[in-house]
């Protein structure tokens, strides 16, 4: 787990992204859809990890993909001690709750990782279909 993962990257991605808003303005949202599903592998592996003490902090844990991007938005308002829960630290007053440090994490980038194949396969059935719904020939 010491190694970084490596992004999947789409190569031309941007310029489909542009040829699809030419063809229909509304059909760039299906890319965002397809980000979303891929975000969902990783999350419906990382949410069953996180501690429940409320469920806010697993509750935190959401797809907020772009056109471009698939993203896991993670902590936020309702949960802002998530960073603390996934990698530890000191956090309180004087800083005396401590939480081992594990510069991994616990959660997120060890759900990722579990998933990348998983989501991989998401993201070429789905990129297919948003290529088969636009009308245009995949190659």
């Amino acid at each position: 787990m010491s190694e970084i993962i490596a992004p999947i990257r789409i190569e031309g991605l941007a310029q489909f992204s542009r040829a699809l808003r030419k063809l229909d303005a509304d059909a760039p949202k299906g890319l965002r859809l397809a980000f979303n599903d891929a975000a969902e592998v990783v999350i419906a592996r990382v949410r069953p990890k996180v501690p429940a003490v409320s469920g806010r902090a697993r509750r935190s844990v959401k797809a907020k993909s772009t056109r471009t991007q698939a993203r896991v938005a993670v902590g936020g308002p309702s949960a802002p001690y998530f960073p603390w829960l996934d990698f530890g630290g000191r956090t309180g007053r004087r800083k005396r709750t401590v939480r081992p440090f594990i510069k991994e994490g616990r959660y997120l980038f060890p759900g990722l990782e579990e998933s990348h194949r998983d989501v991989q396969a998401v993201l070429e059935r789905t990129l297919s279909d948003v290529v088969r719904s636009a009308g245009l020939e995949e190659t």
